[in-house]
């Protein structure tokens, strides 16, 4: 795969359409060519305990953030026509599907393609498990901020350069 957009997701509560931040990394030519990265308002607006004590956001860091439609018609033009890649796919595009639900938007059906799954047919039981920073060292990215989307996104944009 030449042409993608690897996307990553971080959401505030355990409710599918509480996204609280997107990375975007846009790759073209097996090079990423575009990065981007917004906090949005999470729907419904709370954070869990849990969630914060992985990616350390809370409500002050989006309060003042857009909603989804705002940042999506901004990441829509940047995506389109590429398929998606995400590593462990199904949370990112069930967030996907379902912060769009929760907005009332048309779902474009885009394209998933998942890392983690290419990454257990690749590197089997060479590797001690098949999570993102396991794997994202393995192809020679250095995953230091774990849990923030643009780093995420970029560490599965590499794995996918390497393995899809």
């Amino acid at each position: 795969m030449n042409d993608f957009a690897a996307i990553d997701f971080e959401t505030a509560n355990r409710n599918p359409s509480s996204v609280c931040s997107v990375g975007i990394v846009v790759v073209r030519g097996r090079e990423v060519s575009e990065r981007l990265y917004r906090l949005i308002r999470p729907f419904p607006e709370y954070y869990d305990y849990w969630n914060t004590r992985v990616h350390g956001m809370t409500c002050q860091d989006t309060a003042n953030a857009a909603l989804f439609p705002e940042v999506w018609s901004e990441v829509a033009p940047l995506i389109e026509g590429l398929p998606l890649v995400a590593h462990n796919s199904s949370f990112d595009e069930g967030c996907l599907k379902a912060v769009f639900r929760a907005y009332g938007m048309d779902y474009p059906g885009y394209e998933f393609h998942c890392t983690c799954r290419a990454a257990r047919r690749v590197f089997g039981k060479e590797l001690p498990d098949h999570r993102l920073p396991t794997v994202a060292a393995r192809c020679g990215y250095d995953l230091t901020q774990h849990h923030h989307a643009l780093a995420d996104a970029e560490a599965c944009a590499c794995i996918a350069i390497k393995v899809l």
